[in-house]
């Protein structure tokens, strides 16, 4: 059996930035040991799959070893194949998901999707967590997805240097840190889930789903541009509309191709 897949480099203007998605469009779901497996041999923080649905498609992620409910830069990697590769006249889509219905738009400069904010209550600060991250945390902040770890200044985020066992052990998902911006952003922020398969990952739209309510909150305006200071980097502009997130960025194709499974 002959699959086709694609790899995009997501929330990226140029090729080896950004975060890489795999996206394979299926006829019907393949069974999940399946999909997983497929997900692990791919590698990367995502792989996307689509089933076309009515008007739309339905869509799931999976890390290398699990599932997942919510994530950005596949769901841009997913619009970039639908819009640029397999509907090229549509513009715009919707993706029923395990986060509901995320619609995707063309713009001015790339694609816009509209997810829901993702609100976070304040914690203390858990044990170990300067011990994993190697810097004093100022806040932590918590919900059933993230943590949320605000640190004092964007230097401190771009250099942080965590221990990725000890990661592991503050939250069974991901860990954000954060800071307010350095140059022409407003905030900084990066990405760890090693208790998912994902030591850094590059760029997180699903993060700023939480990242932008929050700093709407601290910074009294609703429009932004975030940069996730990964190796490879990201910028995104986000808008807090009422209670959805609208993340903007743009995707470049790396390659396409066919995956080959036994019958």
């Amino acid at each position: 059996m002959r699959l086709p897949i694609y790899q995009v480099d997501a929330f990226a203007s140029c090729l080896f930035a950004g975060n890489p998605a795999a996206v394979m469009p299926l006829q019907a779901f393949l069974p999940d040991p399946t999909l997983q497996a497929i997900a692990a041999e791919n590698n990367l923080s995502e792989t996307a799959f689509l089933v076309r649905s009515g008007g739309g498609y339905q869509l799931r992620w999976f890390t290398p070893t699990c599932e997942v409910p919510l994530c950005g830069h596949a769901t841009l990697a997913s619009a970039a194949v639908v819009l640029e590769r397999l509907e090229p006249d549509r513009s715009e889509v919707g993706f029923e998901t395990a986060s509901g219905v995320l619609t995707v738009k063309r713009s001015g400069s790339g694609l816009v999707m509209d997810f829901p904010a993702i609100p976070v209550r304040r914690i203390g600060i858990q044990a170990g967590t300067r011990e994993a991250l190697g810097v004093e945390p100022l806040e932590v902040w918590r919900n059933e997805r993230f943590t949320l770890v605000v640190l004092a200044d964007a230097t401190t985020v771009r250099t942080l240097k965590p221990r990725m066992s000890a990661v592991a052990g503050l939250d069974p998902h991901g860990v954000i840190v954060t800071a307010t911006g350095d140059a022409e952003f407003d905030f900084v922020s990066r990405f760890f889930a090693p208790a998912m398969g994902i030591d850094e990952d590059p760029v997180t739209g699903s993060a700023h789903c939480v990242l932008t309510p929050f700093w709407a909150e601290r910074l009294g305006k609703k429009e932004f541009r975030a940069f996730q200071a990964s190796q490879r980097g990201g910028e995104l502009r986000c808008s807090l509309v009422g209670d959805r997130v609208e993340i903007e960025g743009r995707s470049v194709f790396f390659l396409e191709g066919t995956v080959e499974l036994p019958e």
